[in-house]
């Protein structure tokens, strides 16, 4: 049976507050998985044929609007822990972590002013297309993560890495329901929620949601 949102919380003590997240049942569903990667492979290089242009002002204006480079690459993980460089359009200054990883605000003062209306319109995820094509993410998953906040998470959220069962994605069922107004420890309810409940339907739902989530703005920062 899968686990619900609500049941994925198998321990919380209020003291530490402490949150043990159950392991998900991971099925094997090789079609859904085949049918998957095809859809991401020919929709991704679609994707970048059609925006290639598009894509070269976005970079061209980042340029001009501030200093560096117009592509941010960071190091994220992947199934089962595997690393792997995430690309993204720079939407924040150069030393905007100068005093270490930090986990990203609404109006992020770190932001450029280009940089706020591509995390407004979500246009900063468009690189990500070609980490898609590479098989580094899938379009619908887990939002990846950086080792950092891994580790971090892990010490009042044990489980998290849980997540890493499964291909991260650009969008993904924690994101359509709130994405970033949720705290990491309500994010992997429905993160472990998805990976059992995996299915066509479902990451249908979720990329239906996410256009309709772009074109209104909601929860953007």
């Amino acid at each position: 049976m899968a686990t619900t949102a609500t049941g994925c919380l198998a321990e919380e003590r209020s003291a530490d507050v402490i949150i043990q997240v159950a392991k998900p049942v991971l099925r094997q569903k090789k079609l859904y998985l085949i049918t998957k990667r095809v859809f991401d492979i020919v929709c991704s290089f679609l994707g970048l044929l059609i925006l290639a242009i598009p894509m070269m002002i976005i970079a061209l204006i980042i340029t001009i609007d501030s200093p560096g480079a117009p592509i941010f690459k960071q190091e994220r993980l992947g199934i089962n822990g595997k690393p792997f460089m995430i690309y993204k359009f720079r939407s924040m200054r150069l030393d905007a972590e100068e005093n270490g990883p930090q986990w990203a605000d609404e109006q992020d003062p770190r932001c450029t002013h280009f940089g706020q209306i591509l995390r407004r319109t979500r246009l900063d995820e468009l690189p990500q297309l070609y980490n898609i094509l590479r098989g580094d993410m899938s379009f619908v998953g887990p939002r990846p993560e950086r080792a950092y906040f891994y580790r971090e998470f892990e010490k009042y959220i044990p489980g998290f890495s849980n997540r890493l069962l499964v291909t991260p994605g650009l969008t993904g069922y924690a994101q359509v329901n709130g994405g970033y107004s949720l705290k990491p420890e309500e994010k992997i309810i429905y993160d472990m929620e998805y990976i059992e409940r995996q299915s066509i339907i479902l990451d249908i739902k979720c990329l239906l949601k996410t256009v309709h989530i772009v074109f209104s703005h909601e929860g953007a920062r």
